[in-house]
Parts: C-alpha cells; sequence; structure tokens
C-alpha cells in the first residue's frame, strides 16, 4: 500500500521543515523540495527517519519549466499520492528602490510567488478531484496586507499569492480540496531565511531579545502544529485564512533593536 504523501515545497530548517517533521510523526511520507542545500536535505530526512518517520529529499528550482510539474509526477509515480501539498517558498528579494528594481527581478518574485502557486494547482488539482479531495496550504506574509517602501516585488507577489488562493478556493472547495491561506505576520525563528536576511550577529541579538522564553518570536514547531490542524479539519468548519503572529500587542519591527 502507497503512503499518504504530504509534499513541502520550501523545506529549509524553519517553517518547512518542522512542518514536515510534523506530518512525518502523524505518519505521512514527507516530500522536503528546497532549492538547494543537498546536506541540509539530507540531514532533515535522517532525523525524521531516526524519529520513526518517513522522508525524502528533492532538490527544486521552482522557476524552471517543467521542474514542479515532472516532480509532482515523479513522487507520485515512486512513492505515493500527494494528499497534501505547502507551499512554503517565499518571494522575498530584497529591500529594493524602484530604480534598483529590474524588471527581470520583479518577475522572479512573481515566479516564485504566485506562478509556482498556479502550477502546483493546474498540475494537482485534476489529480486530486479524482481521489476525492486534498489539501493546498500556502504560506504568506505581512506583505500580502500591506505594501512597504523598498518592497515592490515582494507585495506584488504575496498580494496576488492571496487573490490566486481565493480563486483556487471558489473553484475548488465545492470538489473537496481545501485551499488555506496563512499569513505569518511576526518574525520567526529559521536561521536559514531570517537568519540570513539579517546576518549572523542580528539574528542572534534578535533571539536574545524576543526569544529564550520570551515568546516574542514565533517558533516554527508551534507553526507546524497549526498547519497540522488546518489540514486535517472537518470541511463543515474549514479555516480559508489565518494571520498567525507572535502574542505581542505590536509587531517586533515596530519596536527596532539597536542591531
Amino acid at each position: 500500500m502507497m503512503a499518504d504523501v504530504c509534499m513541502i515545497i520550501g523545506a529549509g530548517a524553519g517553517i518547512g521543515g518542522h512542518v514536515g517533521k510534523r506530518f512525518a510523526a502523524e505518519g505521512y511520507h514527507v516530500a522536503l523540495c528546497r532549492r538547494s542545500d543537498q546536506d541540509g536535505l539530507d540531514k532533515m530526512v535522517a532525523e525524521i527517519e531516526a524519529a520513526g518517520g518517513k522522508a525524502s529529499g528533492h532538490l527544486l528550482n521552482a522557476v524552471d519549466e517543467g521542474s514542479i510539474e515532472k516532480l509532482i509526477d515523479d513522487v507520485e509515480a515512486d512513492i505515493g499520492p500527494i494528499n497534501v501539498v505547502v507551499y512554503n517558498l517565499g518571494a522575498q528579494i530584497g529591500n529594493r528602490t524602484l530604480a534598483d528594481t529590474p524588471l527581470k527581478t520583479f518577475e522572479l518574485g512573481w515566479r516564485m510567488g504566485n506562478l509556482g502557486v498556479f502550477r502546483v494547482a493546474q498540475k494537482l488539482f485534476p489529480k486530486m478531484v479524482e481521489r476525492g479531495g486534498g489539501a493546498l496550504l500556502v504560506t504568506s506574509a505581512t506583505s500580502a496586507m500591506r505594501g512597504n517602501a523598498g518592497q515592490h516585488s515582494h507585495a506584488a507577489a504575496m498580494g496576488g499569492r492571496r487573490m490566486l488562493c481565493q480563486t483556487l478556493n471558489a473553484e475548488f472547495a465545492s470538489q473537496n480540496i481545501h485551499v488555506a491561506h496563512i499569513l505569518i505576520d511576526s518574525a520567526v525563528n529559521a536561521p536559514d531565511t531570517l537568519g540570513k536576511l539579517l546576518g549572523p550577529e542580528r539574528f542572534a541579538k534578535l533571539l536574545e531579545t524576543k526569544a529564550q522564553g520570551k515568546d516574542e518570536i514565533m517558533e516554527p514547531s508551534a507553526i507546524a502544529d497549526t498547519y497540522f490542524h488546518i489540514a486535517h479539519q472537518h470541511r463543515s468548519a474549514w479555516t480559508f485564512e489565518l494571520d498567525m503572529r507572535a502574542f505581542s500587542d505590536t509587531a517586533w519591527w515596530n519596536h527596532p533593536l539597536d542591531l
């Protein structure tokens, strides 16, 4: 009997990796997909297997033509039906002024933020419909709701991602495909995303100030619990959009650290 599969596109050491561990702990085979770092993938797979789970690692450049579609076909043929997809691929290209945002760079955000989600749905949803249902959980960001200076590409990508999820939900919810847009509205303790954006020293200072028992920065293992819950909700009470943030009343960026 083939295993139920959760495919995670954007399986880094933060949200994606922890969501993978959570699903694997519940009996899924987790197909972990990321653009680079084979060693990191191998380590994540080994950790899941050491805990008694099943996982496989797949290098995927999601902007390459045909790459997502081929990987979906390969996973379904070799491992089993993909019941849940977590699209956790970011579209952040850094703070850039309008003059410092070439068309190719702007387009890259769209390809990662929008076109990738569309390609997953176009390839996989017909299979899910035939099987009676499935789930697509899409990680999003504050920029889906508010555009800030220097975030032209990212805000356009995340805003479009939100609207795309709405259209997919409108068409496929009645066919038992659960689409959820999950907005992460606080900093996440993720060394290979926020850690790289800030740099080692600033990231360490952020953790010292906001984590370590203070819980003012989001822990990816806690986020993963919510993802698993959403994927298994009764369809009479499906969540479409969820805004997740640390408990503190105001966002971390409104209290600049001396970093």
